[in-house]
């Protein structure tokens, strides 16, 4: 059932960003940015937690996700840190994210003919 509550949950999300593109003016890089904040508001007034916790990988996955991340990176190094860790956690806590995108993308760069629209 896990795997039926993540793609259920993931795909909901995805249909969301599709309606946006399909029925609004906001450009893919606006609706990420969204996406992000909404995910970072979301954990911040303990929403996204609970799905995370129904959905995990449906609702960690989706850009949604990265938002969660970054805020409870941020909430684990203020209990650590103190406010030091407003600054320090959402780094720590995507990092190995980041750069993975970073690496792979430049592998895919070096292999493909990508081409300028």
């Amino acid at each position: 059932m896990e795997y039926i509550y993540a793609f259920l949950i993931g795909g909901a999300i995805c249909v969301i960003a599709q309606i946006l593109i399909d029925k609004t003016k906001l450009t893919p890089a606006k609706i990420v940015v969204l996406f992000v904040t909404m995910g970072v508001v979301l954990t911040a007034v303990g929403v996204y937690e609970p799905l995370v916790k129904f959905a995990e990988a449906g609702a960690t996955v989706p850009i949604t996700g990265f938002g969660y991340s970054l805020a409870k990176g941020v909430e684990q190094a203020i209990n650590e840190y103190g406010w030091i860790g407003i600054f320090t956690g959402g780094l720590r806590a995507t990092a190995g994210g980041v750069a993975a995108a970073v690496f792979f993308g430049y592998i895919f760069s070096l292999i493909s003919n990508p081409k300028m629209k």
